[in-house]
This record gives structure tokens, sequence and C-alpha cells, in this order.
């Protein structure tokens, strides 16, 4: 008895999973209910939630609360679903923000050429200190002073990237089954980093002007967080700067429950004069992550982590177990930059580049879709789309990539089970002209869904 159930349960996965592959069942289709599908197959209504959810987990369907259960679309790129994959070629990727300025390739061959001039080039080439030369490290230290944060060069650690510094942060202050408060919706990098070094995430809800403070010290007092980690200057994706009174209240929740903080500052300098970072308001327990690759370029993969005093020789033996070092001779370029004024140029540069492009994406889109709401900073190389109820992001996003536009749904940035249908759209990659008309395909596009 127990194996016809079995056999008919699988008969019904694959008869669907089959319907859905060949396009019989299209994206976007309704399925019937867990009811309506046991009541039809003979099933019984724990069987048929169990076929739901093993369509769900083959990437086939999408459960979503008061609306019911439907066909997602499979043509999406692999990783759509998880992570961002890059544009295919030819496209106009509105998925990555890799912004540049003119200029900036020949800045790289007179750094290298002046690097190729001075008597330490030898040792450049040689193992470095795990947490960066002494030089380098009170270059940052002194370059942090501009985001309020006043560190000696002994709390800063050098490290391969932003991605690379919330890595050491993670694994020199956590461990395997640990819990995070995360936002709802935050950095997609995070999340696979966090499934990596299996941490479990717990999301906080987001309110317009940031997240749920309510909430989040409610979850603190019911589970066992062990840290938090936070953007709270220029969230990525939401845009949200938060007000000096709400990270008085983060710190107060991380002070009283003794969580770490981990702050994200990846794309904190587009957003100038901001408050005080977390790092000012509570040193003794946050982690201050940032780089060069959105402020100078994506390949320049040179970051840092500001750490409590206590906090460094962990971090350092994370550097050693991960990367060893930091190249010595992209540091020492990178930490010229910072000393000789050239970020600080490049940074302001990049502040008024993006402003200019929320511009056009503010004229195109508010002038194609004007009730619809758009989240974004008015500095910030992304915004955030959110879709009208009948609209189906993966739908949207396949309808874009067949006019060779590529752009990300909510679901790599969303820790919940629910993913809100949105678009998160990054501006800094293409060129201004090119930027109208893939924003002006965007905004037609979801018109055509709504009609």
């Amino acid at each position: 008895m127990s194996r016809t159930r079995t056999s008919r349960y699988q008969l019904v996965v694959d008869r669907l999973a089959a319907a859905i592959r060949s396009g019989q069942l299209p994206a976007g289709s309704r399925l019937p209910t867990h009811r309506q599908l046991a009541a039809r197959e003979g099933l019984a209504l724990v069987t048929a939630s169990r076929v739901y959810a093993e369509l769900a987990a083959m990437g086939l369907v999408s459960g979503e609360t008061g609306r019911g259960s439907f066909v997602k679309e499979t043509a999406l790129p692999p990783g759509h679903g998880l992570d961002i994959p890059p544009a295919p070629a030819g496209s106009m990727d509105l998925s990555f923000n890799m912004p540049t300025q003119p200029g900036q390739a020949e800045l790289l061959r007179t750094a290298l050429r002046q690097l190729a001039l001075t008597g330490d080039l030898d040792a450049l080439l040689r193992y470095q200190p795990h947490g960066g030369r002494p030089r380098d490290r009170a270059a940052v230290a002194q370059h942090l002073h501009s985001r309020g944060l006043q560190v000696g060069g002994e709390q800063v650690v050098l490290t391969d990237g932003a991605q690379h510094g919330l890595t050491v942060s993670l694994m020199a202050r956590l461990a395997p089954g640990d819990v995070v408060a995360v936002d709802a919706l935050s950095y997609p990098g995070f999340k696979l980093l966090a499934q990596q070094l299996h941490l479990e995430l717990l999301p906080i809800p987001s309110t317009p002007q940031g997240p749920d403070m309510a909430t989040l010290q409610q979850l603190c007092q019911q589970r066992s967080v062990r840290a938090i980690y936070a953007q709270p200057t220029l969230h990525n994706p939401l845009g949200w700067v938060l007000p000096l009174s709400q990270r008085q209240q983060l710190v107060e929740i991380a002070r009283s429950h003794d969580l770490t903080l981990i702050e994200d500052a990846a794309y904190a300098y587009l957003a100038d004069p901001a408050p005080p970072p977390l790092a000012a308001l509570a040193p003794e327990r946050t982690l201050y992550v940032s780089g060069l690759s959105k402020s100078v370029a994506s390949g320049l993969r040179v970051g840092w982590v500001a750490a409590p005093p206590a906090w460094v020789p962990a971090l350092e033996r994370a550097i050693r177990a991960t990367t060893w070092n930091t190249p010595g001779v992209m540091t020492a370029m990178a930490c010229g930059w910072l000393e000789d004024g050239t970020v600080a140029q490049l940074e302001t540069s990049k502040r008024a580049d993006a402003r200019q492009r929320q511009q056009i994406a503010t004229r195109v889109l508010g002038a194609l879709l004007p009730e619809l709401p758009r989240m974004a900073h008015p500095h910030s190389y992304f915004l955030w789309l959110p879709l009208p109820p009948e609209v189906r992001a993966d739908q949207v996003a396949q309808a874009l990539l067949q006019q060779h536009i590529a752009a990300s749904t909510a679901q790599p940035f969303a820790t919940t089970a629910q993913t809100p249908h949105a678009l998160r759209l990054a501006l800094a990659s293409l060129p201004l002209p090119l930027l109208e008309q893939a924003l002006q395909q965007v905004g037609q596009t979801v018109l055509d869904f709504s009609a």
C-alpha cells in the first residue's frame, strides 16, 4: 500500500514537472490549491503538499502566501534564483555595478610606473604580514577618518576586497550554527557566505526607513542571536541611510544582548555626508568592512576590516587561513592612491555620476511608471523597483533578457521564504545613452505585463 501511494505521488510530481518544462503549463500559471490537487489526484492533503514542496525544490514552482502556487520562469539563466550571474554577452547589463570614470586606466599606468621605480619593489613580491604592512594599515586608518571613524593602524587589517573582509569577520567571530540577524532584503554575497559557513540567517522585516527595530528586539529575546549584519549607510538593495536615532537603537539592542555588529560600508562613500558609522557609536563590538572595489575599480581587490584591538589577532588568523596576505603590489598601489588623494577624487566624481544616473532613472521610470514607488538614494548606483501585484518578476526578467537586457529579480537579495516581486536595477555599468534606452525598455516591459 505504501509503495502504491509513493508511486502515485511521484507520478504526479513527474507529470507536473514535464508539463512545466514543455511549456504546457507556462510561466506564471496559477496551480490548483493543495486541496484541489489532492482531490483531483486522489492524494492525501499532506501528500499533495509534498508534491508542491518537491516541485519548489526543483525550482519549478513558487508558493506565495495569500496568492497560491505559481509556475516559475524556468528559462532564466542558472543562478538567477540564488546568485546574480554575469550578463549574457552583448546584453545591456542592469544586474551588476561596475562604475568607472574616464582616466582610470591612465591612473593605473602611472601607479605601476611609480612602483617600478621604487627601491621597495623586491619587498612587495615577498610574503606580507597577515594584516598588512604597518604603513599601509596606517594609510587606511587615516582614510577612515573621513568616514567619521577614529581608529589607529593597529586596528585595521587588509583583505582581498570587502567580500574577503566579510569572510574573515565571520570566521573570526562566529561558528557553524550561529544565528545572524540580517535584513529581509540584503546583499547576496553575504547570503552565500553565510550558507558556506553554515550560519543561520534570521530576517529582520523592513520599513520604508530601515529595519524594524521593535521586531529585531523581539527576535533577539526569542533566539540566541550572535551577530547583526547591517548596511546603515547606503543599503544594498534598498538604498536607505539610517538616521542617527536608528543607529543608536541598533547599538542599544546589540549591547543589551552582547551581539557583534558587522557593518558593511562598501557603498558608504556615495552618501556624503552621513551620520556616524556604527563602529564609531559602538567601537567595542563592531567590525567595519569596506574596500576600493566600488569606489575605485571592481578589479582592485583591496579591502579592510577595522576592529576592536582584542579581535585583530583572530582576524589575522582567518586571513592567514584563507589568503595568507593581501598581495603587496596591489596594496601598495591602492594605499598610494589613498595617500595622494586619488581615491578621494574618484569618490567625488562617482557621487556626481551616480546622481546623474539616478536623475535619468527618475525621469524615465517616473514618466512610464508613475504609480510605482521606487526606492533609491539620490547618489546611489542602484534602485529597487517593486512591481504591480499582478506582475511576476521572473517573467519580466526573462522578457528583458529576450531584449538583451540583464536585470536582477528580488530572489538573490531575499533572506525570507517569501520573495517579493521586484527588480533591482544596477545603473553604473552602461554609458548614459544606453542606460536611458535600457530603462525605457524596462519601464515599457513592466507596462506590457501590467496591461
